[in-house]
């Protein structure tokens, strides 16, 4: 009971529950960050991403298949496809077989290479927001913030799903670019400069979206400056892009 003119105490937030938090990071990111760190937890989300990938690697066996998924890529790379000119039918037959087995032995353990992708993401922005902008994070508040701040790219997985139900080309699906938020998905993919077309492809909606996310969720953990946050992230992103766009033109 508070004393006569004296300022009442204001009752404490709620924390959010993972499953709100998975919602409220697509309406009310602040309050799911602040959440995340007074108490990081990361496995709704990974449960989830785990789901819509099961979702998709059983979307592409049933309409794509494995070996056309190898074929798709393999027009991709000219080089590659070149060297297995020089083989004979039966050792092009077997390499081309080993190489899709391959990719589908990587999808199929995505869910676990996430895990490994996500633990060395949070590595690194944690080094970044901690050591260069003052930040006051620990690794398992970051950890959970890049599960978080990923759920958007899961869109682009569901809507390639829905894509390939309805009806899409089975050869024209790229497996690295699988729906259409990119202007790359929309570009030829032979016919345009291979370091335009990686461009194209990682100014991507959805991607843009985590980054933002991510780079709020970061500056809420570290307690520093939103604009650290974003900084932090947006810097990694460009290094990556022009690492990316670079090494297509050398391989190009």
């Amino acid at each position: 009971m508070t004393e006569p003119g004296s300022a009442p105490i204001p009752a404490p937030t709620p924390e959010l529950s993972p499953l709100a938090c998975v919602t409220g990071v697509f309406h009310r990111p602040t309050r799911v960050f602040e959440s995340i760190a007074r108490r990081p937890s990361w496995w709704m989300p990974f449960l989830f991403s785990v789901v819509v990938m099961c979702c998709f690697y059983f979307a592409v066996t049933a309409k794509v298949g494995w070996n056309q998924v190898y074929e798709n890529s393999l027009r991709l790379a000219p080089k590659q496809a070149q060297q297995l000119e020089h083989l004979t039918p039966e050792q092009r037959a077997n390499s081309e077989k080993i190489a899709a087995s391959v990719t589908q032995g990587i999808w199929l353990g995505m869910p676990l290479l996430a895990l490994l992708f996500a633990a060395i993401e949070a590595a690194v922005l944690l080094g970044t927001i901690n050591f260069v902008f003052g930040g006051r994070a620990n690794f398992w508040q970051v950890y959970a913030v890049t599960w978080y701040a990923g759920l958007p790219s899961l869109i682009k997985f569901l809507l390639a799903i829905l894509a390939l139900f309805v009806g899409l080309d089975p050869e024209s699906f790229q497996i690295n670019n699988p729906a259409g938020t990119n202007l790359g998905y929309y570009l030829s993919p032979t016919d345009t400069p291979k370091a335009f077309l990686t461009l194209a492809t990682s100014v991507d909606a959805v991607m843009l979206w985590t980054i933002v996310l991510m780079g709020i969720g970061l500056a809420i953990v570290a307690r520093t400056k939103r604009s650290s946050g974003l900084l932090a992230v947006f810097g990694w992103w460009i290094v990556l892009v022009l690492i990316g766009v670079a090494s297509s033109a050398a391989f190009s």
